[in-house]
């Protein structure tokens, strides 16, 4: 074959590769800084890869290191925590994704706090989306942290423990944990209309507005979504950054 001829074929290979389309290496870090074991699990969005098999433990003032998928990835992460395993029964008083402890794409029980990572999007810019959600409620505090990234990278979050202050209403108390406060959840999953889940007729961001609920979340985590129209600003895009660090009680 001639080199004229060469040249073409090696480029419509390289086009064809699965490997032309992927990123730059990176990592996920999970960070327990709480004073209690936690269990961190990690949903994908439909269609992307389960990661780490959707969950794992975690002793306090430890971490997991793992390697971020390569390709475009989006999906969540957040704590289970109160979690018990008596032989083959696993469950977590907050945070359960269906008495698993590896949750294989399952999502996770309101009240918790959770992570919204998008990987690797934005073309040769390689953008990393992420921003801290309490749209589902509270179960432990929060922060996402990029390291060595591009552009705007803030670390964000909700580093207030809203366990102490939760209204009466939103309380999620449970009888293993001595009735004490483990969650607070959202106005949707403490009275279930469509006005506070943003349902049916207010699923706009016209109808679906702010509530004294979501208010309350707001004002102790204003840099957080507090209901599911918030303002889109609230996701930020790192350009490159080699990691994304999720920090419970940070």
């Amino acid at each position: 074959m001639s080199a004229l001829l060469i040249l073409p074929v090696l480029l419509l290979i390289s086009l064809a590769s699965p490997a032309a389309a992927q990123y730059p290496a990176m990592t996920l870090t999970v960070v327990n800084n709480c004073p209690f074991p936690i269990c961190p699990a990690i949903a994908p969005n439909a269609g992307h890869d389960i990661l780490e098999r959707g969950g794992f433990c975690l002793p306090t003032l430890s971490h997991r290191s793992f390697p971020a998928p390569t390709n475009h990835w989006s999906g969540r992460i957040w704590a289970r925590t109160d979690c018990t395993h008596t032989g083959t029964h696993f469950s977590c008083a907050t945070g359960d994704c269906g008495g698993r402890l590896e949750c294989s794409g399952l999502a996770g029980a309101p009240p918790s706090t959770l992570a919204q990572i998008t990987l690797h999007h934005g073309g040769h810019r390689d953008l990393a989306s992420y921003g801290v959600s309490l749209v589902d409620g509270f179960n432990v505090g929060m922060t996402i942290t990029p390291h060595e990234g591009r552009g705007l990278c803030p670390v964000v979050g909700c580093r207030e423990d809203l366990l102490t202050t939760c209204p009466p209403e939103l309380q999620l108390k449970v009888p293993a944990s001595g009735g004490r406060v483990v969650g607070c959840k959202s106005g949707c999953e403490a009275f279930g209309t469509d006005e506070l889940c943003c349902r049916n007729m207010y699923n706009s961001p016209r109808t679906c507005r702010a509530s004294t609920y979501s208010e309350f979340f707001k004002h102790r985590c204003p840099a957080t979504f507090t209901y599911a129209h918030d303002s889109p600003s609230l996701a930020h895009d790192c350009e490159g950054p080699k990691e994304l660090k999720v920090i419970f009680c940070h």
